[in-house]
């Protein structure tokens, strides 16, 4: 499909393209906007864990508390808790509590914005189907009036018009969905490896506990 066939297009499917036209940019702005803090989120934890995780190995507790109060990712957020914790109490269940609640802060941050993705999806094609009916009203009002051996082709091309807006509101709520469904997936894998972090985080501190109680 050409440019001037798209205008064209465009131009036949009357003042609900324009809405429709408007909420699909905001959607593909939102999304964008979402990817690139995510994008940003994920490959600031990875770096973090890779300096964190031979520390926690190690024993060395206090290294790596410092280097989680100095780092701004949700990994060190959540990290940082627990090593706070770790340093105050030894019990694996209060420690366990405070990574938990890091986690409680961390994953709206996360999913901040991005149902209103979802929801743009369907207003574009509730606005797709509403300009269609809207169209179809007014079709049928002008055919009642219009001279019987014109009805037939008038009403055929009137039809074809309010089919458009359908038609674009579909072509804008399917890369929305599309959009949405990659930064839930991209969240829920953010997620998983803090989940995974502090799992393994715990693992270290319960094994050190561990030697150090075999060693006295």
């Amino acid at each position: 499909m050409g440019f001037y066939t798209m205008v064209a297009f465009f131009q036949k499917g009357g003042m609900f393209m324009y809405p429709i036209m408007l909420v699909f940019a905001v959607g593909v702005a939102i999304a964008f906007e979402r990817w690139i803090q995510l994008y940003r989120i994920r490959n600031a934890n990875g770096k973090m864990w890779l300096q964190l995780h031979p520390l926690l190995a190690k024993g060395e507790f206090e290294k790596a508390r410092q280097m989680a109060n100095k780092d701004k990712s949700s990994m060190a957020q959540m990290l940082g808790m627990g090593l706070a914790r770790q340093g105050a109490v030894r019990r694996r269940e209060d420690i366990e509590i405070a990574m938990e609640e890091s986690m409680m802060e961390i994953i709206p941050q996360l999913e901040k914005r991005t149902p209103y993705v979802a929801l743009l999806s369907n207003i574009a094609t509730l606005l797709g189907l509403l300009g269609t009916i809207m169209g179809l009203i007014e079709a049928f009002t002008a055919v009642a009036n219009a001279n019987p051996a014109e009805k037939a082709d008038l009403l055929s091309a009137s039809i074809s018009v309010a089919m458009n807006t359908t038609a674009f509101g579909l072509m804008a709520a399917i890369p929305l969905l599309l959009f949405h469904a990659k930064l839930t997936s991209t969240t829920g894998q953010i997620v998983d490896s803090l989940e995974m972090a502090s799992v393994k985080a715990l693992n270290s501190i319960s094994n050190y506990a561990k030697r150090q109680f075999e060693a006295s």
